[in-house]
């Protein structure tokens, strides 16, 4: 295959869609360079105490160092000083001199030296960021059904495509051979053709799974993997830093989800629309990653690969791999501004920020969707915010916008929002967490402060990164699941707040009849806010569903679904149906939504039946006539055309 701007349309192209718009690899490499274009770190106010006393913007004299008089100080005559700044500097190094580093993954580096009590060394660096940040195969890691950190390309296609029964990997195998993974599966024995066919799984990866986790250079991968699909045996030059094998697979896996080669059609029609082979790369990417100490080791490669397995796996929180990227990158310091400044490269420090504010958002949302405990705290990072610098030119061409900007343009402030309400679901996860909560309840005030949170939230962002009002009927597939996604993200906070106080309830302490009053208030507004908010959902996945992108779609709607389906269900909505379909296309790639779909009938049946049913804290703000609900059924073309709040406005047809 070569480098450029088609898509590849022979026989073993991974995509049949009639008029689906995919980007290009020249898309695709724009898509990377606009996550890790990030503001370098803010510079240190060094601003005299003059002028700082003064408030005045601190001018220095052209070719004059910091120490040198300043142009303010020689008009007025003033002495030029810099005490204050002095002071906060020596303030900052003793801090983080004295900053503990006690996390398991800090025990050993690739190199195989052990850390020191104290993680800084001369010029306040830690004394293992130049291995970290070095080379990855620096250091000696066991080898693992033949293949090690020195493994070539051919020689790792050659086990993660090996059948199940001559596999090294500790992978049970159900019939000898390639007979389970259909018809076509014989002719992985052949160098060749394993080598077109992980070529056509690397670029689904970059269509499809890059578009939405934009952690990779596409330019960079593909140079690095080096594998030519030729009738000769595939060759890979010799790199100073080849890819790391279980960065490798884990791009092949992802890619097998989605891609439509022959060989994968051939075996989802033997299993019964599941592809056995995707199940067994997924199964054999983790057990490389955890014998190449992936989970356990600070190190840039190790972040990606966490934090791009955590996704891969079916939905339904796992929760190992988002934790040990988040634990790498607490090894790697990140959370730190002053380590990131360290970072001389700009494409390292670049894909760490994006990472670590992936890793950032995964763990709030997660955990208030999984009724988990956060990891991450709000003040345990001071990183500048992923944000765009409008006043940074950084294009080539002097009249094109720079990657800043268009950043700006295409994310419409995504970071800025999904950061706000990012906090806002750690604060209800923590919450829950604890016992206290289990036992008595969700405090009244912290209810109220939820309420006024989510509304501020979506009044301040969601016109901004939610589904504008007039869609152009040209969207394509990244613009249209972005958005919805983005707008699904806010709604289902409101679902996922109903089903927190139906399971845990509401407590007050005082008992007075205004605070009962209240109680009641609140719980009909959380309830009006998830029915809506349900239905908006159900209308979007509805469209998505329509043009065929949830099954191109990283999971990242399938929370989403599953919340709204649930509530909709119970409630004898007719709009669940929406939902349901959305999650059997799903099973496409993620075999257990179809289960998840199956679930919610049951419990629509139930409710046509019986009407509203399984509520119990929210019971008494439900209508027990389904009838009262079906009254304000909503269209799709009336939610998706509304002013972003989940009412209903309008009736034009939104068409992707």
């Amino acid at each position: 295959m070569q480098n450029g701007d088609h898509v590849r349309n022979d026989n073993g192209h991974s995509f049949s869609h009639p008029g689906l718009i995919l980007p290009t690899q020249s898309v695709q490499n724009q898509i990377h360079e606009l996550a890790k274009t990030l503001p370098p770190p803010r510079k240190q106010n060094t601003a005299c105490d003059a002028c700082r006393s003064r408030k005045v913007k601190c001018n220095r004299l052209p070719g004059e160092d910091k120490a040198d008089k300043r142009q303010h100080c020689l008009s007025k005559n003033y002495p030029c000083t810099h005490f204050v700044q002095q002071a906060t500097s020596e303030k900052k190094r003793s801090a983080a001199a004295r900053r503990p580093r006690n996390i398991s993954t800090s025990s050993r580096l690739a190199s195989g030296t052990p850390i020191s009590s104290s993680p800084i060394a001369e010029h306040n660096t830690p004394p293992w960021f130049k291995a970290a940040f070095g080379p990855w195969n620096s250091g000696r890691l066991q080898s693992y059904g033949g293949l090690n950190m020195q493994s070539t390309t051919p020689t790792l296609l050659h086990h993660l495509f090996a059948p199940e029964s001559d596999s090294t990997f500790m992978f049970k195998s159900r019939s000898p051979g390639y007979a389970t993974w259909g018809d076509m599966a014989s002719k992985l024995e052949d160098e060749a053709f394993r080598a077109e066919f992980a070529l056509d799984l690397v670029e689904v990866y970059f269509q499809i799974v890059h578009t939405r986790l934009p952690l990779l250079n596409p330019l960079q991968f593909r140079a690095r993997l080096n594998l030519q699909a030729t009738q000769q045996r595939p060759v890979i030059a010799r790199q100073d830093e080849p890819l790391h094998p279980a960065l490798i697979a884990t791009v092949l896996a992802w890619g097998a989800k989605f891609s439509e080669h022959p060989l994968l059609v051939a075996d989802r029609e033997r299993n019964g629309g599941q592809s056995l082979l995707a199940k067994a790369l997924i199964n054999r990417t983790r057990e490389l990653a955890e014998s190449l100490k992936v989970h356990r080791i600070p190190n840039p490669n190790h972040v990606v690969i966490s934090l791009l397995i955590e996704p891969l796996q079916c939905p339904g929180f796992h929760g190992f791999w988002l934790t040990s990227g988040i634990r790498n990158l607490l090894g790697l310091q990140i959370n730190h501004k002053s380590v990131m400044a360290d970072i001389k490269d700009p494409e390292a420090r670049g894909t760490m920020i994006f990472a670590w504010w992936m890793a950032c958002l995964s763990d709030a949302f997660s955990s208030f969707y999984y009724r988990r405990k956060p990891m991450l705290d709000d003040d345990d990072y001071d990183i500048d915010f992923y944000t765009a610098d409008q006043n940074t030119q950084e294009a080539t061409d002097p009249t094109a916008p720079s990657p800043r900007e268009q950043l700006e343009v295409r994310s419409r402030g995504y970071y800025r929002a999904a950061h706000a309400l990012a906090r806002i679901s750690r604060t209800i996860a923590r919450q829950l967490w604890r016992p206290s909560t289990d036992q008595d309840g969700i405090p009244l005030d912290s209810v109220l402060s939820y309420i006024s949170d989510l509304s501020k939230w979506r009044d301040a962002h969601l016109s901004k990164v939610g589904v504008p009002p007039n869609l152009e009927a040209n969207w394509d597939f990244v613009s249209a699941v972005s958005a919805c996604a983005s707008d699904a993200q806010y709604h289902v906070t409101w679902v996922a707040l109903f089903f927190a106080m139906d399971e845990f309830g509401i407590r007050d302490d005082t008992f007075t009849s205004s605070n009962i009053n209240q109680m009641e208030t609140a719980k009909r507004r959380v309830m009006e806010e998830a029915l809506q908010a349900s239905l908006r959902i159900a209308a979007l996945a509805g469209v998505l569903t329509s043009n065929g992108y949830l099954k191109l779609d990283p999971a990242v709607m399938h929370v989403s679904c599953i919340n709204a389906g649930t509530l909709l269900a119970r409630l004898g909505r007719p709009e669940v149906s929406e939902c349901i379909k959305a999650l059997e296309q799903y099973s496409y790639a993620y075999e257990e939504t179809k289960e998840h779909a199956r679930e919610i009938s049951r419990e629509y049946d139930v409710a046509l039946q019986k009407g509203p049913n399984n509520f119990h804290q929210m019971a008494s703000v439900i209508n027990p006539s389904s009838r009262a609900f079906h009254a304000e059924a909503m269209s799709v073309e009336a939610l998706t055309n509304g002013n972003g709040n989940g009412k209903h406005h309008g009736n034009t047809y939104m068409s992707i």
